[in-house]
């Protein structure tokens, strides 16, 4: 029998204000990086949060709303195509991330991000008093399956990514982005080939550099 796999043990810090932090579309061969950062409520509590990718699409949506509703501040965040090409998608997305953060109406003192890293967070401060402004963070990973508040991020950062897919394929319904979000699926690999490179691709990805001839090994 294979062993299940372990992470880390996971406490949640003390802390008085805690946002999660998740991102979705790294990916996709098109469109947007999108982060979520969502502040839950204690004396509000939203049954059935867990990682977004394991709910119906139904569900995700029923659960985005709600969160919505009830989370004392959720913000999102995101990079585009040009910035994803300029940064690399790494540093993009964590970019994103700050950006999430930073438009929280309410300021955490704690940040939980899913993954292995977390950007430098700041906290919205006054010039004098700039020395320590960071707002402290820690990675954790599956936390969109450990962490409520990541649960709650991942899945409002899902169902707006998913969204604007969506409303990409009203635009060129001939690239079926409703179907594969932008992932590099065998069908979408033979529709850029086919009908070519649109301005919302991220240029620098592997199959969509070859379609253009700038990818060299």
């Amino acid at each position: 029998m294979a062993n299940k796999q372990t992470f880390p043990d996971f406490e949640y810090p003390v802390a008085y204000c805690i946002a999660g932090v998740d991102e979705v579309g790294r990916g996709p061969l098109v469109g947007d990086v999108v982060t979520a950062a969502v502040i839950l409520d204690p004396d509000n509590p939203i049954e059935g949060l867990m990682d977004s990718k394991k709910l119906s699409e139904k569900k995700r949506n029923l659960l985005s709303i709600e969160i919505k509703e009830k989370a004392i501040s959720w913000s999102l965040g995101r990079a585009n195509p040009q910035e994803i090409d300029t940064l690399n998608i790494l540093h993009a997305t964590m970019l994103a991330m700050q950006r999430a953060v930073a438009g929280l109406n309410v300021e955490p003192d704690f940040v939980l991000v899913d993954g292995n890293r977390c950007p430098t967070f700041l906290a919205n401060v006054s010039a004098t008093e700039q020395q320590n402004n960071k707002i402290a963070s820690q990675a954790v990973v599956k936390g969109d399956a450990r962490v409520a508040e990541i649960s709650a991020a991942s899945i409002i950062a899902k169902v707006a990514r998913d969204n604007e897919m969506i409303a990409l394929d009203k635009l060129h319904p001939e690239y079926g982005f409703a179907k594969h979000k932008g992932y590099p699926t065998k069908l979408h690999l033979e529709k850029i080939i086919e009908l070519g490179v649109l301005d919302c691709y991220r240029q620098s990805f592997k199959p969509v550099a070859r379609v253009l001839g700038t990818y060299h090994d």
